[in-house]
């Protein structure tokens, strides 16, 4: 039941310190107050970004370019101009697919994490990720679809093999009733399989065509468009109110187990299957508009639970912001690194991705269990 709110801590806490109580209100306002600095540190990273590149973009220019937007005012000089139709048309997009792109996914992350109460699962356990670069592989093949992340072809085909591959997965586990470990096994399973079929298509491929294939895999927000800004943002403001509703549930799933959360009243299996759909069809959508992106939907919830703690009417939200202000960072480091060019950020991602979680293994072990 929605109702349900299983606070992973106890409801008074003695502070380490002070050795004063702590108590829950007290805590919220602490949850609610990092939420709303993510915010802002997310806008923050967001203007920044807009600004990297090679037009001369000024923070002034940015500022201008809402504002004629909003008001629908000329600008003053063709220079302007230009500028502001940089910024509106390339800029902006990028920005927005990066933020909606990274919060969908550590959305998902910690929706996996914390219904099959693993803390090494990321969205592409259940083979989402392999599916969809085999699609896009297929599609780059037979319809000479671009890499560039606009492609048309290229994201249905790799919408069609995610959805596929996700359509699998529930369907098994509807039917067979699988527990979380067996519903792991069979991602992996799964995984593998679409990881062989895209290296045949890569072995017999010729040059061109694996280059694109190769491109794609890494990650980018380059040739972003408006469409799949819209549609990610869709996709997520239907996402989150159900997520909200479903709270309790989850907190009853991820720290109770399956056998307490069913005494607590919980449809586990119901709850279990609707939220991993949810994942998987924003996980899916976002690979395909970005290509493959690994480790933020597997870091970002642990730093977000380092923070904001384990409650997931608190977690969702603010992993969703860790997740985007780390894909804008990676991008704006990628496009500063070897300037004029850019480094895909998928790549920048797992750079810094890697060390950070490896940090938290060594150091933070009991975050991750």
């Amino acid at each position: 039941m929605s109702s349900i709110d299983t606070e992973p801590h106890a409801v008074v806490q003695r502070g380490k310190e002070t050795g004063t109580i702590r108590r829950p209100r007290d805590r919220y306002l602490y949850q609610n107050v990092a939420i709303g600095l993510g915010f802002v540190a997310v806008l923050v990273a967001a203007v920044i970004g807009i600004q990297i590149g090679t037009s001369g973009a000024t923070l002034a220019h940015v500022f201008q370019t809402f504002w004629a937007k909003l008001t629908s005012t000329a600008p003053p000089d063709r220079a302007t101009l230009q500028i502001q139709n940089i910024i509106w048309e390339l800029r902006v997009p990028r920005i927005a697919l990066a933020i909606l792109g990274g919060a969908a996914l550590t959305v998902a992350g910690t929706l996996f994490q914390g219904l099959l109460r693993n803390p090494l699962v990321s969205p592409y356990t259940l083979g989402i990720a392999p599916a969809a670069a085999f699609g896009a592989s297929l599609a780059i093949v037979l319809f000479g679809a671009t890499a560039g992340s606009a492609s048309v072809p290229l994201v249905i085909g790799a919408l069609l093999f995610s959805f596929l591959n996700t359509a699998l997965v529930l369907s098994l586990a509807s039917a067979r009733h699988l527990n979380a470990t067996t519903l792991i096994l069979v991602g992996i399973a799964l995984s593998q399989l679409f990881g062989a079929l895209t290296a045949c298509i890569q072995y017999f491929a010729e040059d061109e065509i694996l280059a694109a294939i190769v491109r794609w895999t890494w990650g980018s927000v380059n040739n972003s468009a408006w469409y799949q800004v819209l549609v990610l943002f869709a996709l997520l403001a239907l996402a989150f109110p159900y997520i909200r509703y479903r709270s309790g549930a989850l907190n009853a799933i991820a720290f109770a187990g399956d056998d307490s959360a069913k005494s607590l009243g919980v449809a586990v299996s119901r709850v279990r299957l609707e939220s991993i759909a949810i994942a998987a069809t924003l996980t899916a959508v976002t690979i395909a508009f970005t290509g493959i992106i690994g480790f933020v939907g597997l870091v970002a919830p642990h730093i977000a639970r380092l923070v904001v703690g384990a409650n997931h009417r608190f977690l969702i939200t603010f992993s969703a912001l860790i997740g985007a202000l780390l894909l804008v960072m990676s991008d704006a480091v990628g496009r500063l690194v070897v300037h004029p060019g850019v480094i895909p950020f998928g790549i920048i991602d797992a750079l810094v991705g890697a060390p950070i979680f490896l940090y938290l293994i060594l150091t933070r072990q009991k975050a991750i269990e």
